[in-house]
């Protein structure tokens, strides 16, 4: 099973951007789905934007426009860059890829460690 670890989390201002980083334990360039998903505080996880083959792109409504996810099969990594943040951005990020059901669901068992986003002044 494919281990996922998140990083470039931090604390900015509102306003301020963020890009996110995700390493897959081994390749996952024949996965079709990747998502990137929100945990926060006191709330479920939820989807924050997925991306399946021929970079087709899915984005929560509260990040439209503000959040481009991103994957690069050659490094082998998915990325968010997130711009615009703001305080309600604020929470643990995650990555996953698998089917498009399983990734539009944030279906999965297993999930790495996350990385911390907090948007506050």
């Amino acid at each position: 099973q494919v281990q996922f670890v998140e990083s470039g989390g931090g604390m900015v201002q509102p306003g301020g951007s963020l890009r996110l980083a995700c390493a897959p334990s081994e390749n996952i360039s024949h996965i079709y789905a990747v998502g990137w998903y929100r945990q926060a505080p006191g709330n479920q996880r939820t989807y924050v934007a997925f991306m399946i083959r021929g970079n087709l792109t899915f984005y929560g409504e509260s990040v439209k426009g503000r959040f481009t996810i991103a994957r690069d099969d050659v490094e082998n990594m998915l990325y968010l860059q997130m711009e615009s943040l703001k305080p309600e951005d604020t929470g643990v990020y995650y990555c996953n890829a698998g089917p498009f059901g399983k990734v539009a669901r944030g279906a999965f068992d297993s999930w790495g460690p996350g990385t911390q986003v907090t948007v506050s002044s």
